[in-house]
């Protein structure tokens, strides 16, 4: 594509003299190719405006920035380059998003579990689906590992392109509140937006709540403002407060759905079942039982959210709720770790107040002896939470151990020194999160359950500027062997 071309999807740029050909767009000097547009990107550590130089050197055909530089390649100066390289992005790519049936989670919990429920029922539907998201991101039955639950704006636009490439049908992303603050979703064309909750995190970047909120709402707003045959829908807790809010911002058809308050999907009769959770499901079409092989009443919510997303979406409900019942569990999310020992041991990623609470809560319903809490907070991250998550493992467990989780820049110390003002009776601090985990195994007896909270699917601890092998669920098997 010629740069020209390329730079009339921005309004009011002036255009360069030379006219190449533009074969990749990139941020990052060392993937410039032979006839790449390079972006400098400011981010919080490095500046791309100090990498120009080197990136046309490595072949950059023209450079975007944010202020002039003396290169002999043509130099597009704007106002702001992530909200360009939005837009150069999307066009470049195609407009991807346009030819798929693009679904969006976004909210405090649930996003990932909602994203993979979305993603079994429209699989049961034989549909070709993919996905972004915390865990990894797929294209059909591929798998690419990911470092963002929400990748930057070229990054998503290529990959949808490779999604339409692939013939998919639809996409299910979670989306960050980073993200959307940040403009890496801008130009994606959601037609269903979901919201699961809004409880505290991120408040190290957000500050506030309300601010937290307003990040959240920004993805309701992009459902557009029009009425035409492609229906916009925008998938709400009715239990949660600031859905209230949600349903003013957006301009979409609004489907609720919860518990407590009436809503167009509810779920009522919850019973705990066998190891998983039954409830009777309330539509617009009618009543039926579902059961699901998950625990909690946090994931009666994800289903719900599920349920009402793929209707919405035009899934038969006998289908959805066929495939609901068939899913099993998402990985590191309230995930049982087996070695033959006679007590349970369940590794969870629950690491804002609220997750740790519903998990502690849920293990509390069917707990017949004593339940050990292992939960640290990550370094670098909102320190508010952590005298709260310290208050909840010693208020919902008998055994609350306090240690490490990512403590990045942060003395490891200096967490737990945060989270001990929040904690109440009898508790320990082991700060070595290997030992944590083994000290609760080698102590527990038949009957009771470990949870080791935080971390869940992640296979790394990141100390300093170190990032180290650590699965929280591969050091309890070896504990549980060494018993």
């Amino acid at each position: 594509m010629k740069l020209h071309t390329l730079l009339h999807s921005i309004p009011f740029i002036k255009m360069p003299d030379d006219n190449p050909e533009i074969t990749s767009i990139v941020n990052n000097n060392k993937q410039v190719k032979p006839g790449s547009l390079f972006i400098c990107v400011t981010g919080l550590v490095f500046d791309g405006h100090t990498f120009a130089r080197e990136a046309v050197e490595n072949g950059a055909a023209a450079i975007l920035a944010e202020k002039k530089l003396d290169l002999n390649v043509p130099v597009i100066v704007v106002k702001d380059t992530k909200r360009a390289m939005a837009i150069l992005a999307d066009f470049f790519y195609g407009h991807p998003t346009k030819h798929l049936h693009l679904i969006g989670i976004t909210g405090t919990n649930g996003k990932t579990t909602t994203s993979h429920l979305i993603e079994s029922i429209f699989r049961e539907y034989e549909k070709v689906t993919g996905l972004i998201g915390t865990i990894n991101m797929k294209i059909g039955n591929k798998t690419i590992e990911t470092k963002n639950t929400t990748p930057d704006s070229l990054v998503l636009q290529s990959v949808f392109h490779n999604m339409v490439n692939e013939k998919v049908d639809v996409a299910i992303m979670e989306v960050s509140s980073h993200a959307l603050v940040q403009g890496r979703v801008n130009g994606c064309d959601y037609d269903v937006a979901i919201f699961t909750n809004l409880t505290q995190d991120h408040l190290d970047y957000h500050h506030t709540m309300e601010e937290y909120r307003l990040a959240k709402s920004l993805l309701f707003s992009k459902l557009g403002n029009s009425y035409d045959e492609n229906k916009k829908f925008a998938v709400l807790n009715a239990d949660d407060e600031a859905s209230k809010k949600f349903m003013v911002e957006t301009s979409a058809h609004i489907v609720t759905y919860g518990i407590d308050l009436p809503s167009d999907f509810m779920a009522s009769n919850i019973a705990l079942e066998n190891g998983g959770t039954s409830f009777l499901l309330r539509t617009p079409e009618g009543e039926m039982k579902v059961t699901l092989k998950l625990m909690g009443k946090f994931n009666i919510y994800n289903a719900l959210a599920s349920i009402a997303a793929a209707y919405v979406s035009g899934i038969p409900l006998e289908i959805i709720v066929q495939a609901i019942e068939k899913t099993t569990g998402v990985p590191g999310r309230f995930e049982s770790v087996n070695g033959g020992q006679d007590f349970s041991v369940i590794v969870d990623y629950a690491h804002t107040p609220d997750s740790l609470e519903n998990v502690l809560k849920t293990i509390q319903q069917f707990a017949k002896k004593r339940i050990f809490a292992i939960v640290g907070c990550g370094g670098d991250r909102d320190p508010s939470k952590r005298p709260l998550m310290a208050e909840i493992a010693c208020k919902y467990s008998t055994d609350p151990i306090f240690t490490s989780d990512n403590p990045r820049s942060e003395d490891p110390l200096s967490i737990l020194d945060d989270m001990e003002k929040g904690a109440t009776g009898d508790y320990q601090i082991i700060s070595d999160r290997a030992k944590a985990i083994k000290t609760a195994i080698k102590t527990a007896s038949e009957g009771d359950i470990v949870l080791i909270a935080g971390k869940g699917h992640e296979t790394y601890q990141i100390i300093g500027d170190h990032v180290f092998d650590f699965d929280d669920r591969l050091i309890a098997l070896k504990a549980i062997k060494e018993r």
